[in-house]
């Protein structure tokens, strides 16, 4: 009787060498703050390196600037499901295939999957590279691999699967914590808008309250009680960020917070990070501006509920509150009925009393 369950073909590190290697993480933000690391350590292993990124657009703000990635290859998906959804299907093949002929043209010697779904890995096999590497590779995506790597690392630390992966390679993984790059012309524009507001930088906290989850969101009144907190305790100015999805909520939290500085759905991706960069602070729940926080080395609290969360930040003024409650983390199918316990009982004190600590580890 035959076996066929799948077993990973496991990399051995003695035989890596990388030419010309394609990175496969085209979302979401916080992940690809999370990968931000992995192009220095290949860098750092091979100076004489390729390095590429199939990367969405907007997202790929985050690493246009990056001088270790030689170039950005944009996977245009929400263009292609409009066109799919509109009829245009042959224009989406055409597409797709023009794709295909750029990755093709591309040469790649390796691939590493950074995703490891069916959708990252059918372009990692479009790609034609010999060798091709997963990382946790699933929903039949590691059949589509020449090896697969589990899934590993100390999970309380930040960035550590991605860690794991290049330890395993074989990469100087030296330093290996999220950082980040700005667009000068991005961060000009921010320091404008800061001062249109009458503010400088250093001046600020940041407040990054929104996600595409409610699970992760901790309470409006919970942000209006911090933001006074704030005011009073550090003479910071609170100033909230977020995406055009998020103005009506930010709207709403920002009419019961006099003297926060509401520009949620106002700045481009690459403008948050400029104003978070150039942030005396930064409090967020668990997405992408947080992590950004903790990448640029911003004194930074990070409030998470329902995801399970780093508590190793490798930045000594970045601090993380977690209950570890029971049903902590819940993910995407919580059990309270909405009561959201392990945020609620996040009280702002406990938050602003984290703060100061990672104030005074700035200092």
């Amino acid at each position: 009787m035959h076996d066929c369950q799948y077993r990973p073909r496991i990399s051995n590190s003695e035989s890596i060498r990388l030419k010309r290697v394609l990175i496969i993480r085209p979302s979401a933000i916080g992940d690809v703050v999370f990968a931000s690391a992995f192009p220095t350590a290949i860098r750092r292993s091979y100076p004489d390196a390729h390095i590429a990124w199939l990367i969405e657009p907007g997202i790929e703000q985050l690493i246009a600037h990056d001088p270790d990635v030689d170039e950005r290859i944009l996977l245009p998906k929400a263009e292609w499901k409009a066109l799919w959804k509109s009829g245009q299907r042959m224009e989406v093949l055409r597409r797709v295939a023009a794709l295909r002929r750029r990755l093709r043209d591309g040469q790649f010697d390796t691939v590493l999957d950074l995703q490891g779904l069916l959708k990252s890995g059918l372009f990692a096999y479009l790609t034609g590279a010999p060798r091709r590497i997963g990382l946790g590779s699933r929903e039949g995506s590691q059949w589509l691999m020449s090896e697969v790597v589990p899934r590993g690392g100390d999970a309380a630390r930040i960035s550590s699967e991605y860690l794991h992966l290049a330890q395993h390679l074989g990469l100087d993984c030296s330093d290996f914590l999220p950082h980040l790059h700005l667009d000068p012309q991005a961060e000009a524009k921010a320091l404008a808008r800061l001062a249109d507001h009458g503010l400088a930088p250093g001046r600020y906290a940041v407040f990054a309250a929104f996600t595409t989850r409610p699970q992760k969101h901790w309470f409006a009144d919970a942000w209006q009680e911090l933001a006074s907190l704030v005011q009073q305790q550090t003479g910071l100015v609170p100033l909230l960020l977020g995406g055009p999805s998020d103005r009506e909520a930010a709207a709403s939290l920002s009419a019961g917070a006099p003297g926060l500085i509401n520009l949620a759905g106002q700045t481009s991706l690459s403008e948050s990070a400029a104003l978070i960069r150039h942030a005396g602070a930064l409090v967020g729940v668990d997405t992408g501006l947080t992590h950004m926080g903790i990448a640029f080395s911003v004194p930074t609290v990070a409030i998470f509920g329902s995801t399970c969360p780093y508590t190793k930040t490798g930045r000594d003024n970045a601090r993380v509150i977690w209950l570890g409650l029971s049903c902590s983390p819940c993910r995407r199918n919580p059990t309270c009925g909405g009561a959201w316990t392990c945020l609620r009982d996040i009280r702002p004190q406990r938050v602003m009393g984290e703060l100061n600590v990672a104030l005074r580890q700035a200092a």
